[in-house]
């Protein structure tokens, strides 16, 4: 039997910030500094103690710094990102729906040092909420899939065109449709379609742009501007019309809800230009006037290792 092909992607250590901020308050810099510092000891002793592990497993391995990526993932059997959320997100980017993924929290955030430090600064580390190790568990973990006991999750992603033409990236966690400049108005139209015919009438809208997610990034940008976290192998979308202008004639009903699995979003931009905003703030994409976009959950899934915790939930 061929040993197993992993990659290992890494989230690279310029994501963490440096002695440079020297406009840090004085009374708290010290402190910050040195959390910052440790930190990025913290991702360096859990690369290695990864590194470490697979060096003892009958598996071939290769390693890249996550923002190296240009081309999709390929010629490999498993990918362990080793990060955070964001370390995976970016990695969702270039996979299929048949390369499986298993994401490590190198960093975890810590309650207590979070309290400790709670009038200086914020001291939360990496949440990992779709990451099913840490380094506490990660050889355990790791061993799971490669004997087979544990099973990918099948997680949705968002399907993008715009004018009828595909956009290369899915979206793992959220899109946002939005005018460049924050405090710009964001006009669209936008209604919901079933099998090529318009489902519910076109609500016109002035606000401050359109947020689609999915199951998985409902807990995120979602939940804290007032949506509600979905099971996380649901199928369906959850869109929000954020801070909306809301005319006498507007279907207040419409503006935030779910865009079902047999469902399509289409949206017409109003506004002379703006963004498509995928998974945060690092692949976007410009849109003008006239622009059609069409959002789905057709999107090819992400083979995903989850959380014990996420899966129980969901059943």
């Amino acid at each position: 039997m061929s040993k197993r092909r992993l990659l290992l992607l890494l989230k690279p250590f310029e994501a963490f910030p440096s002695r440079q901020h020297d406009t840090l308050p004085p009374i708290n810099s010290a402190k910050m500094l040195r959390h910052l510092e440790n930190r990025l000891q913290v991702h360096k002793d859990a690369i290695n103690f990864c590194q470490d592990v697979l060096r003892r497993k009958l598996v071939d391995w290769d390693s890249l710094f996550s923002n190296t990526l240009s081309q999709p993932i390929c010629n490999v059997d498993l990918v362990v990102t080793v990060g955070g959320d964001g370390t995976l997100l970016h990695a969702s980017h270039f996979m299929d729906d048949k390369i499986p993924v298993l994401a490590v929290n190198s960093d975890p955030t810590q309650v207590e040092e979070v309290e400790e430090f709670n009038k200086d600064f914020d001291a939360t580390r990496s949440m990992g909420y779709l990451c099913a190790a840490t380094v506490k568990n990660f050889e355990e973990v790791l061993d799971d899939v490669l004997e087979n006991c544990a099973a990918p999750s099948e997680i949705s992603r968002i399907l993008i065109h715009v004018n009828s033409k595909l956009m290369p990236i899915h979206a793992l966690n959220d899109l946002l449709i939005a005018h460049p400049c924050p405090a710009a108005v964001s006009r669209f139209t936008f209604r919901l379609a079933k099998d090529g015919h318009p489902y519910t009438p076109p609500e016109n809208c002035r606000s401050s742009g359109l947020r689609v997610c999915t199951a998985a990034g409902s807990t995120a940008a979602m939940l804290s501007a007032g949506g509600f976290a979905m099971p996380i192998l649901s199928k369906d979308l959850q869109y929000m019309v954020r801070e909306p202008i809301r005319p006498s004639t507007s279907n207040s009903r419409l503006m935030h809800g779910l865009v079902k699995f047999d469902q399509t979003m289409e949206a017409v931009w109003s506004s002379e230009e703006g963004f498509i905003y995928i998974d945060g703030f690092h692949d976007v994409y410009p849109i003008q006037l006239g622009d059609r976009i069409e959002v789905s959950s057709k999107a090819p899934v992400l083979k995903i290792f989850l959380p014990r915790h996420l899966l129980s939930s969901s059943l």
